[in-house]
């Protein structure tokens, strides 16, 4: 079963709220939503991630939504270039 995000969105759709690790599913619910932010075969430098998670959660914290994303299997890094892990990119098309 799917969870929703809403309760965790304001109307703009931003993420607000982190929730407790006893909502585990809704964490993997946004971290599901926010890897889709991600467009598959691109890379991201850590500047260039992180802009686009602040740029659709309100949360100080966005190294805790990285390395969530990262530690899930939901995003790959090289430790310089951060892309989706179902979609590397090719050469010459990271950041």
């Amino acid at each position: 079963m799917t969870k929703s995000i809403h309760d965790f969105q304001d109307e703009f759709g931003r993420i607000t709220t982190w929730p407790s690790d006893r909502r585990r599913a809704h964490q993997l619910a946004i971290l599901d939503h926010l890897k889709n932010l991600f467009e598959s075969g691109a890379g991201y430098s850590r500047e260039q991630a992180t802009q686009l998670l602040n740029d659709h959660t309100t949360l100080e914290d966005p190294a805790l939504l990285l390395r969530e994303l990262i530690e899930g299997d939901y995003l790959a890094s090289d430790g310089d270039v951060f892309w989706r892990a179902d979609g590397r990119p090719a050469a010459g098309r990271g950041s």
